[in-house]
């Protein structure tokens, strides 16, 4: 347990005081200033992994690599990718059906759409480990 959650534990035990000595008329305010309190606390751990997050980002751009935000490629290189194999797919499909029959249309059918699913998942996680930060506490400054 560290400092700030001493201090919320700290604040509950004295709101809870509060109770007992104000009664239950002064419930909802009792209970609105300490959600206020965990709010406030909230806020100041998102604030500070966006900033963190906002960090790191400016790092890795600095040093030469891709945002993550950004998607590899440009929407004109992936629409002209499926333009190109669409338009490739009906010789293919051609050729597939007129040497053997079904199954050549469903080998030519299958390998168009094969090549569609690895441009796709060109640059993105699909073909590599997940890394993930883990951290000991979400509460951790």
């Amino acid at each position: 347990m560290d400092a700030s959650d001493t201090e919320l534990d700290r604040e509950l035990k004295a709101t809870l005081q509060a109770r007992s000595e104000l009664g239950a008329d002064y419930d909802s305010a009792l209970v609105e200033s300490f959600l206020e309190k965990v709010e406030q606390r909230l806020d100041a751990t998102l604030d500070r992994r966006v900033r963190q997050h906002l960090a790191e980002e400016r790092t890795s751009v600095a040093r030469g690599a891709r945002p993550a935000s950004q998607p590899p490629g440009n929407f004109g290189e992936r629409f002209g990718f499926g333009i190109i194999s669409l338009v490739l797919a009906v010789p293919l499909s051609a050729i597939g059906a007129a040497n053997a029959g079904i199954g050549g249309l469903v080998v030519a059918w299958i390998g168009i759409v094969g090549v569609n699913v690895v441009q796709a998942g060109h640059g993105k996680r699909l073909f590599r480990g997940r890394e993930e930060r883990r951290t000991a506490s979400d509460w951790e400054d």
